[in-house]
């Protein structure tokens, strides 16, 4: 697979603090990779550098195959950013944002007026496009702004919280749209809150936390090092019996760690929930207890990026423009 993306070593310092240290990894064409994190973790600060709006304290990297070190402007000619902040200007019109975003990528004007209407059209927005940005909902600026990191053709879109603060409905079509790009050969790179989303798009993840890679694979590998959490109510409400109970889990290897959460209720973690449930209820009769109801959860992003920080993402986020300013404070 062709290497797109290629972080080594990348580190930031702020005044002594690393926002991001020695970050390294690969993104591939065509795919879509997520990159996670809680507040602060490094992920936009990452982007930040991926996209030579900042330069490493150390460390290299290229996009493209261009090195964000010594060929910075030929990387921007090459991606699409859209950060999590609004950069379009409200007083203009739509069809106005792209014209001027695109006479900033250098696109030809006798091609130009041909690329916004395709753009438009991709985001369904051509009905919108003589009005005025600041009439648009929240939805549609964020339709806009795609649809301007995509106007100078890129090969790589980097998203940073591209649905943050959307309905579901709206998150929904983005998805699609996400989905769109890949089909025609755009690698995106994704910082996302929401779990969900990264398990419904991403092929791989990385986690970040507290400026390092702590984890990265494919999703369905990180939730299989998470085990399946069962529940089980016992008929008994006996301590003595739960306690036999769970002993006899352990010894007989049916769980890894088992919780008495009140009387006569337990779960436990175990690899494979579907083939363990069985042996468990045999387990009961041989106790001669009755199992009143058990239920399982299989593994999500969210349970392994729990484990792996011991904290979840919060809905807020500090977004790409003010994470700059708050970089250039530290300096």
């Amino acid at each position: 697979m062709e290497e797109v993306i290629v972080a080594e070593g990348l580190t930031k310092t702020f005044n002594g603090f690393k926002a991001v240290d020695k970050v390294t990894f690969k993104v591939y064409r065509g795919e879509i990779f997520g990159f996670l994190g809680p507040n602060g973790a490094g992920k936009t600060t990452t982007i930040n550098l991926l996209t030579t709006l900042m330069k490493p304290s150390e460390g290299r990297g290229w996009v493209a195959g261009f090195s964000i070190l010594s060929e910075p402007e030929k990387v921007r000619r090459k991606i699409g950013v859209l950060f999590q902040d609004i950069t379009l200007d409200t007083e203009l019109t739509g069809w106005e944002n792209l014209w001027f975003h695109g006479l900033i990528y250098g696109v030809p004007r006798k091609e130009l007026k041909q690329r916004i209407r395709e753009m438009l059209a991709f985001v369904e927005l051509e009905e919108w496009a003589d009005r005025q940005v600041k009439k648009f909902s929240g939805g549609m600026r964020r339709r806009l702004q795609i649809a301007a990191a995509l106007l100078h053709r890129p090969e790589i879109l980097f998203l940073d919280e591209p649905t943050l603060g959307l309905d579901p409905q709206t998150r929904r079509r983005i998805w699609d749209y996400i989905f769109q790009l890949q089909k025609e050969g755009i690698t995106v790179f994704l910082t996302t809150h929401y779990m969900e989303e990264a398990e419904r798009l991403c092929s791989r993840v990385a986690v970040i936390d507290r400026g390092k890679i702590i984890a990265m694979g494919r999703v369905d590998e990180l939730k299989g090092t998470v085990g399946e959490n069962i529940h089980i109510r016992l008929a008994s409400k006996s301590p003595e019996d739960a306690e036999k109970f769970m002993e006899a889990l352990k010894s007989g290897g049916l769980a890894g760690e088992v919780y008495l959460l009140q009387t006569g209720e337990i779960t436990l973690s175990t690899r494979n929930a579907s083939e363990v449930l069985p042996k468990i209820f045999e387990e009961a009769s041989k106790l001669n207890l009755k199992i009143l109801e058990a239920s399982y959860h299989a593994p999500t992003l969210e349970d392994v990026f729990l484990r792996l920080t011991g904290r979840r993402l919060r809905d807020s986020e500090v977004g790409g423009i003010e994470s700059i300013r708050l970089a250039h404070r530290r300096r």
